[in-house]
Formats: C-alpha cells, structure tokens, sequence
C-alpha cells in the first residue's frame, strides 16, 4: 500500500565527461561508435510493444561518408498510425492510474540506463546518425537528456504539492489528471535530447504517446526506445512510428482522441498543423493543447564597450557548433565599427585553424550537415550571397558532398541590413554581419527586433551596465532565452528553461515545470464537512 509522500531526490546538472585521450570513456565510445560502424542494423516501428517491420526498408547512410551504411528502417502507412493511436488509447487507463511515484521511479531508471550503460550508445549513435562532434553529442544525447528526465520528475513533484488553501469545514484539492486521449510528438534530428524529451515529458504526466521522429534520427531513436524499454514502461504508453508527415496528420488531426500535440521543427509545418488541428476542432471530445518550439534567427548585438575576443568567440562558437543547425545558432551579427577591426582579425585567423570532418576524428570542430536537403538549400544561400551585391564574403563558402556532406564556416558581412541573410533562418554554417556606427546603439536594437519575425534566442555583449539594461529594455520580445555576454546557444535543464515566442513557437519552456503544466488538466476538489441544511443565509433573518 503506498500510504506515505516520496520525496524525489534533488536533481543535479549531469556532468560533462572531457574524453581525453587515455579516458576510460573515450575508449568505450570508440569501441562502440566501431562496433556501430561494423553491425548494420534493422530498425522496426515499436507499437504496443511489439517489433513492426514492412516492405519499405530504407537505408540509413552517415552524413559525413556517403559509404558507410549503418542501419536501415522500416517505413509504415497509415494502418501503422490507426494501430499506435489504439494501442495509445488501449494503454492509457492502466498508465494513468499508475501512482506518480511509480512513474517517477521508471524515468529515473532511464536517466541511470544513460548515464551508464547506455551512455556510449546514445553518443556513438547521435555521432554517426547526426553527424555530431564527442562534445556536441555528449552535451545533448547523454548529459541534456538526463537532465531532463531528473529534473521533469522533480518538476512533476513540485506540481503535485501545489495545492489550494482550505477554509474552516472543508478541504480543497487539486487533481492533476492526464490530457483526455492520446499526445502527439513530432521531433526533429538535430537534438537526440530534445527527441526524447518531446515523447517522454506527457507520459511522465500519466499520457500515451505516438511520437514521429525525423528521419534523420531514427538511428539514435532506436536507442531512446531501448532505454524506455529497459527502464520498464509499459507496452504501448510511448510508440514510435517512421511515416510520411501528411499520412501521420491525416489520422491523428481528424482522431476525436487526440489531445496534444508537442512539436519542435520548422515554423512553416508547425503554422500548417495548427491549422489542420483548427480546421478539425469540432472533432475533438476537448481543445487539444498545441505546444511547439519552431524557428529562429538568432542574433548577437556587440556594444562598443564588448571584449572583441569574447564577441568572435561567441560568434564561432554559437555559429558553427553542429554546423549551425541549431535552431538557437545566431545567423545575423551586429558589431559596432570600432571594434570591427580587431573582430574580423580574429575571425579570420580562428576559423582558418577549424578543422572539418568525421565526427570519430575527436581534432575535428565542425562535421557534416545531416542530408542532401539540407546541403542543397544552404549551399543556394552561399551561390547567391556570393553574387549579391549587398554582401561581401570575409570568409568561407567552400563545400564538397563528394564523400559527405560538408560545408565549411562561411560570414558574410552586408551593408543592407534587411538582407536576406539578415533575415531568413538558414540552419547550416552561414552567418551574417551588419556594421553599425558606433552612436547608433539605440537605432540598432530597434532594427534588430523589427528584422526578423522569430525571437528564440540572442545575445548582448558589453561591459557598460547602461548599454545593457537599454538592450535589455528593447529586446524584450526579441529573444525567449537572452544571454549577457555568452554566446545564445546551449541552454541547460533546470538553469535556462528554454523556448521562444514569436515566430519561434509557444514559449513553453522545455526544462522547466511550465512544458510539464501543458500536458494536465487539473481537477479542483471540494469537500464539505457540515453540509448546510436550509437555504436561508443570516442576513435573511429581520
């Protein structure tokens, strides 16, 4: 009988390993991302548990070696989506009446499985799948998605102990239930993270889930659901399915079950699913809640007073870390003139030493960008900023897809500050570098907040306070997750709750208890001790 309070244990930011040479943990990735490199795998849909394999078997090629084949999956259609939504439903009850504690001992269990045993496997898989540098992918795949199971379970505690006050007589409660139906997850591939907290932050609430991961990351998917399976959740409360988005959408968005929708990706397919979602309200047995976190073109605004070292640092970091493909990468620059002399010095001599190549090569900085699709349409950026008379090339603008998909780091600096390098999101190694006078600090922010339609993250360097709080001030809107004197990348569970508002989605902040608020619909219990008897109150009486 659980008749007592279980007080989780306080959770702690998950260490980052170094991975030098002679560590004991890059020996163990090397043999893995080597077994991984010689096993080519099959990798089956997962519905209610079970291994569902089809005729449409796709080959899963590294991104940085079209060569190396490292596993293949298994394509479903539509019959595939009707089977997870019923084993979702049919999963759901049981789940649900599940006590907290319970559910919370299975995502802990999860988090141990990849600190440990599955802590080689997750970044091996994120560096061949991903095309993911030792230090990018054991700060996503390993150390972010531990923080969020530990910190989601303290978070899921601190939401059930919020309770109302009670007046003499009576006692009131609050019931935090699951979303009535079943929840939709749709990850992208550039965060292994951020994929399995997508699926697993409404099941730790008490829901079922169908979750849709990109392509691209099936390969690391694989051992998210894995890790799931060891650490005991049960057959059909997370089920993985690899279909065509409009096939998944025609099923689901028309489900009088579908209750939720958490998405991150490009704002474009998130604007038309919400719309599918509106078209199809009259559907629903409840208003689903729709949460997202899209695109972003993000920026870095250097005030006079900034550290030149620290501004070009930032710039590269934040730039071409995972060849930019980070939705919080800033792709526009602002620097003042004075200091641009000594920051385009030290860009050009620091990017000329980064080296680019396979990810098991731990000399190398920056590796490939995930597929054709992507090379393609980054690459038609660089070919036109080369011939626009707005921009010059300080750097960069070479790529090559003769053995993978490589683009080397590539700034632009326009004299048109509504380019649209300025303005677009990119999503590969390209950045965008506008001069401003240095009297025109306040003209600047204006600019930057008009510029772009996204407001994910960015960042203000300086060492005056005054210019600061004036950034602060103006950029309120400009930026979900603002940085003072960092680069705008690498937000961290627990300490940066992350998300964006504008056209960067819903601001509901994954790492955070406000992500795990949307996927409950609480209950307000009231509960009389003396029951009134007549109608009549006192001020009825003469």
């Amino acid at each position: 009988m659980n008749n007592a309070f279980f007080e989780i244990p306080i959770p702690v930011n998950e260490p980052v390993k170094n991975y030098k040479n002679g560590s004991q943990e890059k020996k163990e990735l090397l043999d893995t991302l080597n077994h991984m490199k010689e096993n080519t795998i099959d990798i089956p849909m997962i519905i209610d548990g079970k291994e569902i394999t089809t005729n449409n078997k796709i080959k899963i090629l590294a991104p940085h070696d079209h060569n190396l084949h490292i596993g293949n999956f298994f394509e479903g259609d539509k019959s595939h989506v009707k089977s997870a939504i019923n084993a979702a439903l049919k999963a759901k009850k049981k789940w649900a009446a599940m006590s907290w504690q319970s559910r919370a001992s299975i995502f802990l269990k999860a988090a141990e499985l990849l600190k440990g045993p599955y802590r080689s496997k997750i970044n091996a898989s994120t560096m061949l799948g991903q095309s993911k540098n030792v230090f990018q992918a054991e700060i996503d795949a390993a150390c972010e998605f531990i923080d969020f199971l530990n910190f989601n379970v303290s978070y899921m505690e601190e939401i059930y102990k919020n309770q109302p006050e009670s007046s003499e007589g009576m006692w009131n409660r609050l019931d935090y239930r699951p979303l009535e139906g079943f929840v939709f997850a749709i990850s992208p591939f550039n965060f292994t993270s951020i994929a399995g907290n997508l699926c697993a932050s409404p099941a730790l609430m008490g829901n079922t889930v169908i979750w849709k991961p990109a392509y691209p990351q099936i390969y690391s998917a694989k051992v998210i659901m894995d890790v799931f399976k060891e650490a005991g959740i049960p057959d059909g409360v997370i089920n993985i399915i690899y279909v065509d988005g409009p096939d998944a959408g025609d099923i689901i968005f028309k489900h009088k079950e579908f209750a939720g929708l958490h998405f991150t990706g490009s704002t474009g397919v998130f604007k038309h699913l919400w719309k599918e979602i509106g078209e199809n309200i009259d559907n629903y047995n409840s208003y689903p809640r729709v949460v997202g976190e899209t695109g972003g073109k993000d920026f870095i605004v250097a005030h006079k007073s900034a550290n030149s070292k620290e501004v070009s640092t930032a710039i590269i970091r934040g730039c071409f870390e995972f060849q930019g493909q980070k939705c919080s990468a800033p792709s526009r620059i602002y620097l003042p003139k004075s200091l641009w002399p000594n920051i385009k010095k030290e860009l050009i001599e620091e990017i000329k030493t980064i080296k680019i190549g396979k990810p098991d090569d731990f000399s190398n900085f920056m590796n490939a960008v995930i597929d054709e699709r992507a090379f393609n349409k980054i690459v038609s950026y660089i070919n036109d900023g080369k011939k626009d008379k707005d921009l010059e090339l300080l750097i960069g603008g070479d790529y090559d897809r003769s053995k993978g998909y490589f683009i080397n780091p590539t700034v632009f600096v326009t004299s048109n500050p509504k380019n649209k390098l300025m303005v677009e999101e990119v999503f590969g190694p390209v950045t965008c570098i506008y001069i401003y006078e240095d009297n025109e600090f306040d003209n600047t922010l204006k600019l930057v907040d008009e510029t772009s339609p996204y407001a994910l993250t960015g960042a203000i360097f300086a060492s005056e306070q005054v210019a600061i709080d004036k950034a602060m001030n103006a950029l309120e809107y400009s930026a979900g997750n603002f940085y003072i004197n960092d680069k705008p990348t690498g937000a961290v569970v627990g300490q940066q709750p992350f998300g964006g508002g504008r056209a960067s989605g819903t601001n509901d902040k994954a790492g955070s208890y406000l992500n795990l608020l949307r996927w409950v619909s609480p209950r307000t219990i009231k509960e009389v001790y003396n029951t009134p008897k007549n109608y009549r109150y006192p001020f009825l009486k003469n």
